[in-house]
């Protein structure tokens, strides 16, 4: 697949929404390491809002700097993306101010 710049993007999880974070959290076993609140368990996980709540998705150990770039390539095409929307309503105020200078 090629993308707007003229790159080529691997097909699927070329962009990804969301964050990557390390969630800490406690299982709720009394006899664990956690319990304590001191040691919590840790894991990568891809956080993102659907539907209004949030979700997580936990990442296996090699598919964290993978998606870490999808989220990145995703943030940067929306940059992109608000930069030409905001330069096409520019224009639009722009042409449309001029119109009702002619009447």
């Amino acid at each position: 697949m090629v993308g707007m710049a003229g790159k080529t993007k691997p097909p699927g999880e070329a962009m990804v929404r969301g964050s990557v974070v390390v969630h800490r959290r406690r299982c709720g076993k009394a006899n664990c390491r956690c319990a304590d609140g001191e040691s919590l368990h840790e894991s990568v996980v891809l956080s993102y809002s659907e539907d209004g709540k949030t979700r997580f998705l936990m990442l296996p150990a090699g598919e964290a700097a993978r998606v870490r770039a999808a989220v990145e390539a995703y943030r940067s095409e929306r940059a992109r993306l608000d930069e030409a929307a905001e330069a096409g309503r520019a224009a639009l105020v722009a042409r449309l101010g001029q119109a009702r200078g002619r009447r």
